[in-house]
């Protein structure tokens, strides 16, 4: 039962409610009013009390309400969403019984009151009943709740364990949670990659125009996690820093991702399409910055897709063997750093003052070349500075270092080989 209440508390999170704006010109024109009533001091006799106008401008705020829907601009939603799996449809129907037996208890409880109020006033001669205790009463609304909650009790049971039974599978994808992206991997087919906010987005952070015209600001990933329709697809959730929660509403799928730990879910989508979700779980700075995206493809798309991530992988691959030229590993660094870095250190390397510490004129990128590669490959125990060995292959990583050496304000003139890397793992 308690089991049951508390996936009924989760499916709240999927509510689509945004706060209303008045419109600019009657915040102008309520805050004019405002300042006006604030400036009179003296009220003649004739004139109302500071008490009555209190009233008056309660009842017109009360009144003025009444309009907001029609003047505010927001997007709301009234329901939850019925989603592309069996799961969310599940867990909708189970939400849609429960909701209209609290609308039959409403109306049945209210009803009486109301029926009540009306022909048993004192106005028309009732008298109150006047008695100690009923043994009836007392077993009639003990015993009628606990038969709804047992009515309840069997639906939602089934919802339950259905959304635990993650058995024959078809495919399984591990998802990682990191300070402020996700890990995805393939455990059939080798395929891995790292989701990171999309570079629009980012871009858009620091443009008001951009941010007005991008149709998915702040939901839209670099690397989607590409699925097959019509395939069982077991999750597997755990996290490589601090707590977060991997959240898709369509998918009808919301689970931590513990470090340490290893949770489970499944989905089967039906139709193909792009499906958003985000972090669901407070995890730090950037916690409203790592989106999720999932592309549901045909299984002869999804094919296709899997030989071209096995085709990209070789290509990094074979990127690591080769020897790079200051300006390709500059430029390859630039977009490495963007992604991987700038979120803590700064765009420009400045870093937060007290929390991520500069790289401009840092001891770490102007000085020993082998300690920064050191610390970008394992990190430093005890700070967010995470290890980055498992996260970026071999170029990557020599060009985000030789470009943090030579860029941000700092002017090392070295560089550093993918070979290099190689052999410091």
């Amino acid at each position: 039962m308690l089991g049951m209440l508390r996936n009924i508390s989760k499916l709240s999170n999927v509510l689509s409610l945004k706060k209303l704006t008045l419109p600019t010109s009657l915040r102008n024109n309520y805050t004019s009013s405002s300042e006006h009533h604030n400036n009179v001091t003296k009220y003649s006799p004739d004139s109302p009390s500071p008490k009555t106008s209190s009233r008056l401008s309660f009842l017109s705020l009360l009144l003025l309400s009444s309009f907001i829907p029609s003047l505010a601009h927001a997007e709301y939603g009234l329901n939850l969403t019925e989603g592309v799996t069996s799961v969310s449809r599940d867990i909708y129907g189970l939400h849609m019984i429960i909701f209209w037996v609290c609308v039959g208890i409403a109306v049945l409880v209210f009803g009486v009151m109301i029926w009540s109020m009306i022909f048993h006033r004192k106005s028309k001669g009732a008298v109150a009943s006047n008695f100690h205790e009923s043994t009836v009463v007392e077993l009639i609304w003990t015993l009628v709740p606990l038969a709804i909650l047992i009515a309840i009790a069997f639906p939602a049971t089934k919802v339950l364990i259905d959304l635990e039974n993650t058995d024959k599978a078809d495919m399984t994808v591990k998802i990682t949670g990191y300070q402020w992206k996700w890990q995805y991997e393939y455990m059939d087919n080798g395929v891995n990659f790292f989701s990171n906010l999309s570079k629009t987005s980012t871009d858009a952070m620091k443009d008001d125009n951009a941010r007005a015209n991008l149709p998915n600001y702040l939901l839209e990933v670099d690397k989607p996690l590409v699925l097959p329709i019509n395939k069982k697809i077991r999750f597997l959730m755990t996290s490589n820093d601090v707590i977060h929660s991997w959240w898709v509403r369509d998918l009808g799928v919301k689970q931590d991702a513990n470090p340490g730990f290893i949770n489970d879910a499944w989905a089967t989508i039906d139709k193909p399409g792009t499906y958003r979700g985000q972090c669901a779980e407070l995890c730090g700075k950037d916690h409203g910055f790592m989106p999720i995206v999932v592309e549901a493809k045909s299984e002869a798309d999804y094919k296709l897709w899997v030989d071209e991530q096995k085709a990209a992988q070789k290509a990094v691959e074979a990127a690591s063997g080769k020897k790079w030229n200051k300006a390709d590993l500059m430029a390859q660094g630039q977009k490495v750093y963007s992604t991987s870095c700038a979120s803590c250190h700064g765009v420009t390397g400045g870093g937060i003052p007290g929390v991520f510490p500069a790289l401009t004129a840092s001891p770490i990128a102007t000085g020993e070349m082998k300690a920064h590669i050191d610390i970008v490959l394992h990190g430093k125990s005890g700070t967010a500075m995470q290890a980055f060995k498992a996260q970026l292959s071999d170029s990557d990583l020599a060009a985000v270092i030789t470009y943090e050496r030579n860029a941000l304000g700092n002017n090392k003139g070295d560089m550093v080989q993918p070979s290099t890397i190689k052999s410091a793992r």
